[in-house]
């Protein structure tokens, strides 16, 4: 054995030096080449976010140099020599630095400059109703909405594809100009914004750097940001629907808010530095809400320009709703989930637009479609599976899945226009095992219908069964009322956080799937309609809806600091779905708490985010980074996550740990709250003191939490769930409880 391998190993250097005499010249070149293909790639312009120490602002003077101190720092030929203007964005508000096209050897000459502080590439963001307002307990004339003024002078800046104008949903009538202290601008024709509309620009240097495209209005021309602008501040609309569907008065969740529109994405995807651009405009321009239906996936805070940029508009006052992002329903994939931030979940609400797949031996499945034409035959076809060949592009109905398969005229388990094209009759969209229960109603292109993981194994082994396997649609339109809603929906992305594990998120649910609102475009190709609709899904679909409750409950209290906004949402929110039962996710399973998140108020001053950010292990510079000032970690009381005053609780449980908590009495003066807890199992939970007295609004009282490990009741699982909540005579003010046993 021992002489085979030496013999092989001779053979081999032999072989080796062979090729060396032989090719050595061209394996020279290949080395130059690379080298060539090494130079070039560090000599490419690309975007850079630039991160810089901040200039002085104390005399106006100075402010105005700002531009002047960020051009400092690129390389002096650039500066002047070039024919292409270097300096893409200079940021005033929410970062401390700049966007500029710059190559990798003049990021790397730039770092020895006095004031840099890091750069990084830009990313590409991704982009993640008539029924929901009443789903959410919101009625016209009587409650909070009505006792909100409908939102009355917040104005919510909308960070997305832009708007449609002219959309009823965003008439002015009969609401008031905006507040003095607005100062934003509108980019259309001054006729086309209005007491709603009150301000659209758009901002695409940078997609003009990256992606080719051309100077342009704030005009939508994708969809997105006009459904998601209407869901947050959308006016009252009637008759409203959806290729006849889901027919009533669409309208948002805050109708009579000021709505400013900053357009930064162009296409799927939105540069970074634009959407830092649109930002730090809103700051300016003096917006109340922001919502961000866009996001990526997590980094560290300080890496994280929305987030930075979030923790400068929070500093002001300015509060800031996020998607969490559609990657689930696997943990740990949120966006947007830094602790100054509202991060938003997607659930269900309880308006399906059904219709069922009826197969030949009887049996039904209902699903969803959105388009249900009425002069499709009831009828059963011939139903065929392009799966049963065995082929996996099959299976995932890829592109050509239906090649050599005879379709035409019949029912197929596809989707989309791969059916179309091959000539088939209708669709039975079935979902992967990891989208469970969770359907959606979408506009095919051919009758169809969306039916579940189960059934759609179900209607396989019925296939499977006969040789003459057949099945009709049938449609039955709006149906109110689902016991089952909320239902965590699988694409909804889930904690723990990776940033901050020891920070609960998301923070909340909203509704986001087969969410109704304006859309600039007509769906049955009728171009006299302005009154245009869509429903689609998303947490993009989910986030306006708080951004528009955010709106509300900052027009009744003006004087509530972002964190104490976000306190109330998450401490009221319902843990129970239509039916009296636990929300479910896509399993139809009690949803985990990384799924749906978290009165008196919890309330977060700007600087109490230091020593947590400082116990995050940062450095100096990383959290100077999110604070916009010099810091000193050493000079601060480092806190561990768990300390940050937050409405929620994430324990990493080994030995015993006590969390303390500060509330706010917002409530009526004379008021005594008394604990109960729903202990997670396997927990010790015990709360000291277990009442709290206040004599007077805006008292503050502090308590403490600790959680022990129960040794007697075993360890079934890696996390257990529980709920701490205080109770008064009129309130009841909740706090989630997401145990990981070390």
């Amino acid at each position: 054995m021992k002489s085979g391998l030496s013999l092989n190993m001779a053979i081999f250097r032999f072989l080796t030096i062979v090729f060396m005499l032989y090719f050595s010249p061209e394996i020279a070149q290949g080395s130059q080449f690379s080298s060539s293909i090494e130079t070039t790639e560090k000599s490419k312009l690309q975007t850079y976010i630039v991160h810089v120490k901040q200039l002085e602002r104390s005399t106006t003077a100075q402010q105005e140099n700002l531009e002047s101190w960020h051009r400092s720092f690129l390389p002096v030929a650039t500066a002047t020599s070039d024919n292409q203007e270097r300096l893409v964005y200079s940021y005033k508000n929410v970062i401390s630095g700049f966007a500029a096209r710059l190559t990798e050897e003049e990021v790397r000459a730039m770092e020895n400059k006095d004031g840099f502080i890091s750069a990084s590439p830009e990313k590409m963001l991704p982009l993640l109703t008539t029924h929901s307002p009443d789903f959410l307990g919101l009625h016209q004339e009587m409650g909070f909405w009505k006792e909100s003024n409908f939102g009355k002078g917040v104005i919510i800046g909308v960070l997305d594809s832009g708007v449609l104008p002219s959309h009823p949903s965003f008439s002015g009538e009969g609401i008031p100009p905006p507040p003095a202290k607005w100062k934003g601008s509108c980019e259309f024709m001054a006729s086309e914004c209005n007491n709603k509309l009150i301000g659209a620009r758009s901002f695409n240097v940078g997609a003009k750097a990256t992606k080719g495209v051309t100077a342009e209005p704030p005009l939508d021309d994708d969809g997105h940001g006009t459904h998601t602008a209407s869901t947050a501040a959308g006016a009252f609309v009637k008759n409203a629907d959806v290729l006849g569907n889901a027919k009533g008065t669409a309208v948002g969740m805050a109708p009579y808010a000021h709505l400013a529109i900053y357009k930064v994405c162009f296409g799927p995807d939105c540069p970074e530095s634009d959407v830092i651009a649109g930002l730090d405009a809103a700051v300016e321009d003096g917006v109340d809400v922001i919502s961000i239906s866009l996001g990526d996936p997590a980094v560290p805070f300080f890496q994280d320009n929305i987030a930075v940029g979030s923790f400068a508009a929070m500093q002001k006052g300015i509060f800031v709703s996020c998607s969490a992002g559609n990657s689930g329903p696997f943990n740990t994939t949120l966006s947007n989930e830094a602790p100054w931030i509202l991060t938003v979940g997607a659930s269900s609400i309880d308006r399906t637009i059904k219709a069922a797949a009826k197969l030949g031996n009887g049996e039904q499945f209902d699903g969803e479609t959105l388009f249900q034409p009425s002069d499709f035959p009831a009828t059963q076809l011939p139903l065929v599976y392009a799966g049963m060949n065995g082929k996996p592009e099959s299976a995932v109905c890829g592109e050509g899945s239906l090649k050599n398969i005879d379709v035409k005229g019949k029912v197929v388990i596809d989707k989309g226009t791969e059916v179309k094209n091959a000539g088939g009759a209708a669709m039975i969209l079935v979902n992967q095992e990891s989208d469970g229960f969770s359907t959606l109603a979408d506009a095919h292109v051919l009758p169809a219908t969306h039916v579940s993981y189960a059934a759609g194994l179900k209607i396989k082994a019925y296939i499977n069964s006969t040789a003459t396997p057949t099945a009709a649609i049938l449609f039955k339109g709006t149906v109110i009322g689902n016991p089952l809603s909320p239902a965590i929906t699988s694409f909804s992305s889930r904690g723990p956080s990776f940033a901050s594990p020891g920070i609960l998120k998301p923070d909340i649910i909203g509704p986001g799937v087969s969410i109704l609102a304006a859309w600039p475009f007509p769906l049955d190709n009728n171009i006299n309609s302005k009154s245009t609709f869509n429903i689609i899904s998303g947490t993009s679909m989910s986030c306006p809806h708080l951004s528009g409750i955010a709106a509300l409950l900052k027009s009744s209290h003006p004087d509530w600091s972002p964190a104490a906004i976000k306190s109330a949402i998450m401490t009221t929110a319902d843990l129970l779905n239509v039916g009296g039962k636990p929300i479910v996710d896509e399993r139809l399973l009690p949803a985990d708490i990384f799924a749906t998140g978290a009165g008196l108020v919890y309330d977060i001053e700007p600087d109490d985010y230091i020593p947590y950010l400082c116990g995050l292990g940062y450095t100096d510079t990383e959290v100077g980074i999110l604070a916009h000032r010099s810091i000193k970690c050493s000079e601060e009381s480092s806190i561990p996550e768990g300390e940050l005053n937050y409405p929620s609780f994430s324990v990493a449980l080994g030995p015993p740990q006590t969390f303390t908590r500060t509330v706010t009495n917002v409530g009526e003066a004379y008021s005594s709250y008394t604990v109960t807890v729903i202990v997670p199992q396997g927990v010790d939970v015990s709360v000291n003191p277990d009442k709290l007295y206040f004599s007077k609004v805006n008292q503050k009282l502090t308590y403490s939490v600790t959680f022990s490990h129960n040794s007697s009741s075993g360890k079934s699982s890696k996390f257990a769930q529980g709920y701490l909540k205080w109770v008064s005579g009129k309130h009841s003010v909740g706090s989630p409880i997401s145990i990981m046993f070390k």
